[in-house]
């Protein structure tokens, strides 16, 4: 079955950089679309970086645009999301998921999203 595993969350200190990592198996990964979203206590999950399966085609929100970015090695299964400048704001539960559509529309919207990591928690005090 499709496996999602993120890595790379902790404690920092604002305006220090983390870079997430999510191995996947269990898919044909070059031909996969991937996203990571976050959500923080009290708020709704938010799309915060995606890619299409032909890197080219990429998403990005206006809160992380210029700090953050995506990207992803098939030969490793694996993709990242460097995350720089980190503010407080940032806070969250960091996700990572697939989409075996290669479709390269509606990046950030959750449910296009069939396969989920379990979260890796970043947390950024001031």
């Amino acid at each position: 079955q499709v496996r999602l595993v993120e890595s790379g969350g902790g404690v920092v200190q604002a305006g220090d950089s983390l870079r997430l990592s999510c191995a996947a198996s269990g898919l044909q990964f070059s031909a996969t679309a991937m996203g990571w979203f976050r959500q923080a206590p009290g708020k709704e999950r938010e799309s915060v970086a995606a890619m299409a399966w032909n890197t080219r085609s990429t998403y990005y929100s206006d809160s992380v645009k210029g700090r953050f970015t995506i990207s992803r090695d098939n030969a490793k299964n694996t993709m990242y999301l460097q995350m720089n400048s980190l503010k407080p704001e940032d806070t969250a539960a960091y996700y990572c998921a697939a989409d075996r559509s290669t479709l390269t529309e509606n990046l950030s919207r959750a449910n296009r999203y069939a396969f989920w990591g379990q979260g890796t928690q970043v947390t950024v005090s001031s």
